[in-house]
């Protein structure tokens, strides 16, 4: 596959340019009961993040693409179908390539609706 399905792109689901910490990437996420949620990422030409840390765990996996996680500066490069746990207060900031894929699941509130 070279994109989400359709479904999983639903514009109330979508994530606001002010949620995202790297630029030119489209978004979409969904929450549980519980609070936590989880984001389905592409990554439309190579771009890194803006460093950040997460008062949750974070867990991801590279779809398509690649991506390179940096964890307190140590480097983790991810491949279509590696996975990468992050915990919670964790430094971290990333690159990727044009085409990249990412899911991300957050134990915590990570995006907020536009509307809140």
């Amino acid at each position: 596959m070279k994109d989400f399905p359709e479904f999983m792109k639903n514009k109330s689901n979508h994530i606001s340019s002010k949620e995202q910490n790297t630029e030119d990437i489209d978004g979409y996420f969904y929450e549980g009961t519980d609070g936590s949620q989880m984001a389905f990422w592409t990554c439309y030409s190579d771009r890194a993040s803006r460093k950040h840390i997460h008062e949750f765990d974070e867990y991801m996996v590279c779809i398509s693409g690649q991506y390179t996680a940096v964890l307190n500066d140590e480097e983790f490069v991810l491949n279509p179908g590696d996975e990468l746990f992050i915990p919670k207060g964790t430094e971290q900031w990333g690159r990727c390539i044009a085409g990249t894929r990412t899911i991300h699941a957050f134990g915590g509130k990570r995006i907020c609706r536009s509307e809140e």
